[in-house]
């Protein structure tokens, strides 16, 4: 399933939910350095749906806080994780 996160790198904590421009929110201490901000944002994410990190993969969006990520897994399962993260 694809869905598209925003990623707020340097928060006090990691967090999972919300909504921004229908983006699901994904807060992360790790600073925008050499890729460090997205992979905490992948391990946050694949954690919140409750999947290894390996099924969560970046398709697009690497340098930009807006991302666009792949999850794998049964639709349904994770349909249901990013609805109640999304706050819907």
């Amino acid at each position: 399933m694809r869905f598209s996160i925003r990623v707020r790198p340097g928060s006090s904590r990691t967090a999972v939910g919300g909504v921004h421009d229908g983006a699901l929110v994904v807060r992360v201490t790790a600073r925008a350095v050499d890729g460090a901000a997205t992979q905490a944002a992948l391990v946050a994410v694949a954690e919140a749906l409750g999947v290894r990190r390996r099924q969560v993969a970046l398709v697009s969006g690497a340098t930009s806080r807006t991302k666009v990520l792949d999850a794998e897994g049964d639709d349904e399962d994770v349909a249901a994780a990013l609805a109640s993260l999304r706050g819907s």
